[in-house]
């Protein structure tokens, strides 16, 4: 793992090196994306068959499309017995969590006839997408439609890939029951966003779409936002360790590379005031490359976006850690919740050496669905909160009305609007006597 000094030009660097990695950046994808988009749209099912053929090898028809009762059935029966009840306690970890995100609807009155308030709503349909093959990730499942289920989202969809034999991935189909989907439909790729977002034949358009997906799914989410409302434009995996001289440069190692597997894309970043402890880590992660399974993936992850920054302090750190903004963030130092104080830009932040990352990918409660790409700067982590609309209430008597009426009218003539002047003044144009 690369070792540097942790200057202004050195951040300056590595943040424009990851800036590149924005899905906004691949043209040539975004026009073969926009192509399947025009074409689901204009053609319904009958191009979402035709895509399934072409990138998934598998044909369908209207009467297969859609994921049965007894294939829900049969994933249950591929899979391990003790891996299905460990999703299951994962499941009620999730839900107790975003049991807590919830909100209600609130009114306030005064005694001269304001009303004021706002009603919450759950959206009506949510689409999710799971990626298929390597990528089915069971967790990703039960994080997207876990807060959409506490939400109260009365229908909730899933499109997932089929394999050439027409099946989903067993254990994605057992997880989005668990968490309770309503129907699930064997779709992958743009296509499967373009259907969710206008709707087929065969498959419902979703007020909103989540989930993660490759740069096409990305793409297509982000040519879709404005039909249909999406989590985010998810980039590829990030992890930011802060360490000092107290962490184990063992569990760092680890822990780095538990994100760097995903993608040789994905970046695995240290930030330390320790060059002992940098180093030491950069010797840990030489040794666990003999033994990990995606070995290959971590070293082209690592070659590319693998760093290990020495800063003078630790003030210099948490202003870099604030800069690179990171979906997952782990401190590691003698006193991790002071440091955590101080931060404020991240997707998800790990404390102390027992707090590892897949912790979070697939137990702890909080949602593993983050921003990434710097977004944390203003994204939150997927929540209840994105699958509820909030409506403003408001209503006024005549007397409360009357309070104010020129307050508004003027500001409504110094914006030209005379029209909504008007709308206001048309009503004490004679004494009315009416509440």
């Amino acid at each position: 793992m690369r070792i540097e000094k942790l200057t202004k030009s050195s951040r300056k660097a590595l943040l424009e090196l990851l800036e590149g990695r924005n899905p906004a950046s691949y043209k040539k994808e975004q026009e073969a994306v926009d192509e399947i988009i025009r074409s689901v749209r204009e053609r319904g099912d009958e191009a979402l068959f035709e895509y399934e053929q072409r990138f998934d090898r598998c044909t369908l028809t209207k009467d297969t499309i859609r994921v049965t009762r007894e294939e829900i059935e049969e994933a249950y029966r591929a899979l391990d017995p003790e891996f299905i009840e460990v999703m299951k306690r994962a499941a009620a970890n999730i839900a107790a969590y975003h049991e807590k995100q919830k909100v209600n609807s609130w009114i306030t009155t005064q005694e001269d006839g304001v009303i004021l308030g706002q009603k919450v709503t759950p959206i009506d349909v949510s689409g999710c997408y799971v990626p298929g093959g390597r990528a089915a990730y069971p967790s990703s499942v039960l994080m997207n439609i876990i807060p959409a289920k506490v939400a109260g989202v009365p229908h909730i969809i899933m499109c997932t890939p089929p394999g050439p034999d027409g099946k989903a991935a067993p254990g994605s189909l057992a997880a989005a029951d668990i968490a309770g989907v309503d129907e699930i439909y064997k779709v992958g790729g743009a296509q499967a966003i373009a259907a969710m977002a206008y709707g087929t034949q065969t498959i419902p358009k979703a007020d909103k779409i989540t989930g993660p997906g490759n740069i096409y799914v990305a793409l297509a989410k982000k040519s879709c936002f404005g039909v249909t409302g999406i989590d985010s434009v998810a980039g590829p995996s990030e992890i930011l360790v802060i360490a000092d001289e107290t962490a184990d440069p063992r569990y760092v190692a680890a822990d780095l590379l538990s994100q760097a597997e995903h993608d040789p894309m994905a970046s695995a970043i240290l930030l330390t005031t320790s060059e002992e402890l940098a180093v030491k880590v950069s010797d840990e992660i030489d040794v666990f490359l003999t033994k990990l399974e995606r070995a290959k993936i971590i070293q082209e992850s690592l070659d590319h976006y693998g760093y290990a920054f020495v800063a003078e302090s630790m003030e210099e750190v948490i202003e870099a850690a604030n800069a690179i903004a990171s979906e997952h963030m782990e401190i590691v130092t003698k006193d991790p919740f002071e440091v955590m104080t101080r931060v404020k830009n991240a997707g998800a932040i790990f404390l102390g050496s027992y707090s590892s990352e897949p912790l979070g990918d697939y137990y702890a409660g909080p949602n593993h669905i983050l921003p990434t790409n710097g977004t944390a700067r203003f994204f939150s982590p997927l929540g209840v909160d994105q699958f509820i609309k909030k409506t403003s209430i408001i209503s006024y008597s005549r007397k409360a009305l009357e309070k104010v009426h020129e307050d508004i009218e003027l500001f409504a003539r110094n914006e030209g609007l005379t029209a909504h002047a008007n709308s206001i003044a048309v009503r004490f144009e004679e004494p009315s006597g009416k509440e």
